[in-house]
Parts: structure tokens; sequence; C-alpha cells
């Protein structure tokens, strides 16, 4: 109910999108039936975003003609049957569509609303929420396809406007897309191959090299000692090695910079503790005075009887 992000991202590298949304469902579910629903479900948003009809995307020979996006792991049996349509039931709750939160279940229930929601998005979500059980689990995964295929200016504007930060939802929608357009396949290794796919020409992966292009950093100039000079419109190459080398060096700069800002804290309170000190009555034991009558005299608690 979380993956939408993923496809919208890599929605021009399906084979990315659909392997990618199957990792976001392994952060919190380790099942590899969750894992191969997320890469189907990942697979359809994609498919959506690249103009797939509806018919194209509930055809139940949608899994077979796509094949090349999953890879050589094929979809567990449960996931292939509903990928072969086994949520197309007429009388859905009364046929068994269930909306639980058991992602076989919330899955079919998915797409049983998309297939039988007359072109509407407001009809399907509440054919979804309407199933029962697991309301919003279900809700949200339809909502996730739905969304995708009708498009925002098709969301009913009275549950639109009662989204909060609506505007910063739909900004940061349209940020993923851009990040994801000028996505390079050198900027990400895949958890399945360490080489890259040109198997006639194989690289390992840490030592391809990622052409960065100096004019779009914002600097112009470069310190070079008492003598500023002009970037101009080099090329630097970097091998993954470096770039992880890089990474490496930043995190151990963090971790100096945050004892140092630990010890300035403990500093700052140390030097809150010695002024409070000079501010506060300090008890001293005197004869016939204890510290719960030397308490009730307190500068302090004069006060707050005052007030």
């Amino acid at each position: 109910m979380r993956l939408a992000p993923v496809p919208l991202f890599f929605y021009k590298h399906p084979q990315e999108a659909t392997e990618f949304s199957g990792y976001s469902g392994q952060i919190t579910h380790g099942d590899n039936k969750a894992y191969d629903a997320c890469r189907y479900y990942g697979a359809l948003i994609c498919a959506t975003l690249n103009d797939y009809t509806k018919e194209q995307l509930l055809d139940q020979n949608f899994y077979k003609k796509h094949k090349s996006w999953f890879g050589n792991k094929p979809l567990c049996e449960e996931i292939k049957q509903i990928a072969e349509g086994s949520y197309k039931k007429k009388g859905g709750y009364q046929d068994g569509i269930r909306g639980k939160g058991y992602i076989v279940n919330a899955l079919e229930a998915a797409l049983w609303a998309f297939w039988s929601d007359n072109n509407s998005f407001e009809q399907g979500v509440l054919a979804a929420v309407n199933l029962g059980d697991d309301t919003d689990t279900t809700a949200a995964i339809y909502g996730q396809l739905a969304g995708a295929y009708y498009g925002y200016k098709k969301l009913p504007k009275k549950w639109v406007n009662q989204v909060y930060a609506n505007k910063f939802i739909l900004n940061l929608s349209k940020w993923i897309v851009y990040e994801g357009e000028n996505w390079k396949q050198t900027d990400v290794i895949l958890p399945s191959s360490q080489c890259t796919a040109d198997a006639g020409n194989s690289v390992p992966i840490e030592h391809q090299i990622l052409d960065v292009n100096i004019e779009s950093v914002p600097l112009t100039h470069r310190n070079s000692g008492n003598k500023t000079v002009p970037i101009g419109k080099q090329i630097r190459r970097h091998s993954i090695l470096d770039v992880e080398n890089s990474n490496n060096h930043l995190i151990s700069n963090q971790y100096t910079v945050s004892q140092f800002n630990l010890n300035e804290i403990n500093s700052l309170k140390a030097r809150e503790q010695i002024s409070a000190s000079k501010l506060s009555p300090v008890y001293r034991p005197s004869p016939g005075i204890s510290r719960k009558q030397y308490n009730r005299k307190s500068p302090r608690n004069e006060m707050n009887a005052a007030n």
C-alpha cells in the first residue's frame, strides 16, 4: 500500500520499477508472496504510466507478455493466479472477494475494485471500502493503480480538498518524476546482479564509469591556492568505488562533527548548571531550621505563593 513512488520514479525503466517495487515491500514483509505481489502491482502501475489501456492492464496474459520485466524470478502460484484474472468475479463479496490484510486477499480485492469501478475513481474506492475488514488497506492499494490510471484531475475534489498538505504532496510527486527522468542505470546497483547486463562485455559494476558534467554543478570556479581557475566544460570520470570512498569519508566527517557537537552540548549543559547554582539558593544546615522549612522560605517559593 506504499509502493507507488517506486514505479513513479522508475516509470521509464520497467524492469527496475518491477524489481524495486518488490524490494520496497521486503522492508517490512519478508514473505515471498508479498514480494511478488509488490512486483506485479508495481509493473501494473508502471504500465499505466506508460499509457496502457485498462484492457491491457487487466489482460489475463499481462504477466506472460511482460515476463522480461520480472527477470528470471517467476511469480509464485497465488500471485500468478491473480495476474491471470482470479479477481474477475461479478458478485464481489458474495463470490468470495475479501478485503483482508493478508496480501493475497488485499491484492485480489483491490484489482476487483479497479475492474468493476465503471471507470470512476470514487466508485472504486467506495466499492473497496464496502468490502469491509481491512478497508483502509484495500482502498489504499486500489488508489495507487486507479490514481495513476485516472489521473489527478479526475480525483473527487471534495476528497482532495480534505487531504492534509495536498499541494505539498502534489509537488513532491512531480519532483519524484523529475528525479526519475534524470536517473541513469549506473546510479543504482541492482542487488540481483553485480555486473552489467551486457554478457558479451561484462564489467564488474564497481568499476563502471560515471560521466559527470561539471557544468551541471552550481559552481563556476575552483579554488587552487591563491588563484581562482574557471571550471569550464571539463568532464570528470568517477567509478562507483570513488563514490563509495567519498561516502565513507563523509560518514567519518559526520561522526567527527557529531562528537564535536556532543562535547559542545555537554559543555553548555555544564555552564547552565553552574549559572543555575549561582542563582538558586543553596541549602546550608543551620541550627533549628530543616531543609523543608528552608525551602518554604526560598525566593522561588515566595514568588510562586505571591502569584
